[in-house]
């Protein structure tokens, strides 16, 4: 036995290795995708446990459902993501957010 690994990529075939690098790579995006969920899950808790104190915590809260529900929308409903915009566009103006 040899105390050095010896690295297969080498021994395979250049379709085979290919395979293997997208096999890992989605690997990595379906844990980076778990990760993510459950910290939206976290975020959702925290929105859901307490009542808003000020406007901008109502009007950060109001960002985020508007964004997750425009996420859901299709590519083609622009007119539902021209009132999401419209009104985030409300929310940045009104909070004296602009830039």
């Amino acid at each position: 036995m040899t105390e050095t690994p010896i690295e297969l990529d080498k021994h395979r075939g250049m379709a085979a290795q290919k395979a293997t690098d997208i096999r890992r790579i989605l690997a990595e995006v379906e844990a980076n995708a778990k990760l993510l969920r459950d910290k939206q899950g976290v975020v959702e808790i925290e929105i859901l446990a307490a009542p808003a104190m000020s406007w901008p915590e109502a009007v950060a809260k109001a960002r985020y459902v508007l964004n997750l529900y425009s996420a859901g929308l299709a590519p083609t409903d622009t007119h539902h993501r021209d009132l999401v915009a419209a009104v985030l566009a409300d929310l940045t103006r009104l909070s004296g957010e602009e830039t």
